[in-house]
């Protein structure tokens, strides 16, 4: 199984760019999204230090609220 973390990109330098969630900064690689039309405040699915898809504002806040919720279950239980 594999995660990955919507992050929202912070500065960007050729493939390589600062993403950052929930206060905790990245540096990510871009090389598999060089296709795609990135540019600073867009929400990537980030996975072992590689962007892997461009996501809506409203995807990443609803991937953040299910990962809140797994996490308040896990404590619950």
């Amino acid at each position: 199984m594999c995660l990955a973390v919507p992050m929202k990109i912070s500065s960007i330098d050729g493939f390589l760019c600062v993403c950052e969630a929930r206060g905790i900064k990245r540096e990510v690689s871009l090389f598999m999204l060089q296709d795609d039309s990135l540019k600073v405040g867009d929400h990537v699915l980030v996975h072992v230090g590689y962007a892997i898809q461009k996501v809506s504002d409203q995807e990443a806040a609803e991937s953040w609220q299910l990962f809140d919720e797994m996490l308040a279950t896990e404590n619950t239980a």
